[in-house]
């Protein structure tokens, strides 16, 4: 009688204990991995152990403790792993990669599922880690929704698209999210996706200002329509590329950022536009929004390409030459078409 073998699980390593890396480690949990799961919290890590879920995110989430090692080890994380998944804000990559070798990520399929950009480099995330480790690009991904870790952890139906240079990669990894309740598609255009992803913040916070301000759907609809012409003007001179903005990977992702109730950028932007200052928001929130670190980079960024961004400047003069929401959007709503 013929003996039958098991594939063997794929060794990924998700590094990250938010909200997001939670939920990717529920989905690729559906499928035959192996995952070791970072997390700079000795106490969440112990709490997984003995209780199965994170204290911190996404509670109500079981961890497969037989798929999933939590660990506190790094370099062993990343070291036995065919796959690394970067799911920790961006601000905080660099300090986190700081204690990898190239060595260590020799080699190494990178994921990115971070919604933001470098601070003070100014560069996507992506580019950095392959210039931080010297890593050909057609060994990064970048994973783009429109996707919210809250229902991904309630196994509502949601959707996922990776992209990536190498499709045959892409489709590697969105083989190992495909459960039965997510869909994932793949792209070729990267950048774009990766771009988009950071610009869809920026948008979201600017609509949680206009409702904080007052504003109704109304607006709130042509404001969203205007952003994706904004987003497509920038990637047009930044990014070329023959792609579909009207693919989930950009517009869908815009639209669950901006109008979804799980949006922390949005919700950040409705409490700077009911009053809040910035450090207070950031403060009851206990979550970083990624659209705050991203707006200043993109508006240094458009120095150069001098792309016409209201949207973009609006939220930049608000948060950081704290300009009056209102008479932001005053001057916003005029230019609206």
């Amino acid at each position: 009688m013929a003996t039958t073998y098991q594939n063997k699980p794929t060794k990924i390593a998700v590094i990250g204990g938010g909200s997001w890396a939670t939920a990717i480690v529920k989905m690729l949990s559906e499928n035959n991995v192996y995952i070791r799961w970072w997390m700079r919290s000795q106490t969440d890590i112990e709490h997984i152990i003995n209780y199965k879920h994170n204290p911190s995110y996404l509670s109500g989430v079981q961890i497969d403790l037989a798929k999933v090692s939590p660990t506190h080890d790094l370099r062993k994380s990343v070291s036995e792993s065919e796959m690394v998944v970067l799911a920790v804000p961006a601000a905080f990559v660099a300090d986190v990669l700081k204690r990898l070798s190239p060595e260590d990520m020799k080699n190494k399929i990178v994921i990115s599922a971070i919604k933001g950009m470098i601070p003070m480099d100014n560069m996507l995330i992506t580019h950095y880690v392959a210039k931080r480790f010297g890593l050909a690009d057609d060994y990064f991904l970048v994973i783009a929704g429109p996707c919210h870790a809250e229902e991904v952890a309630l196994e509502k139906q949601s959707y996922l698209t990776i992209g990536g240079q190498d499709i045959d990669k892409a489709q590697q990894f969105a083989n190992l999210v495909k459960c039965r309740f997510i869909k994932a598609s793949v792209v070729a255009d990267i950048d774009g996706v990766e771009y988009c992803a950071v610009m869809k913040n920026i948008i979201a916070v600017a609509c949680g200002m206009a409702h904080g301000l007052g504003y109704g759907d109304n607006f709130h609809a042509v404001l969203v329509s205007n952003a994706m012409q904004e987003i497509r003007r920038f990637l047009e001179v930044a990014e070329p590329h023959a792609r579909d903005l009207n693919a989930s990977a950009y517009l869908g992702d815009l639209l669950v950022t901006t109008y979804s109730q799980f949006s922390r950028n949005r919700t950040f932007g409705n409490m700077i536009g009911r009053g809040y200052s910035v450090k207070s928001a950031q403060m009851e929130m206990k979550m970083i929004a990624e659209g705050y670190y991203a707006v200043k980079i993109i508006y240094e960024i458009n120095k150069k390409y001098k792309v016409n961004m209201p949207i973009t400047r609006a939220v930049y003069h608000t948060l950081y030459e704290r300009a009056s929401p209102a008479m932001e959007f005053e001057l916003l709503k005029d230019m609206m078409k």
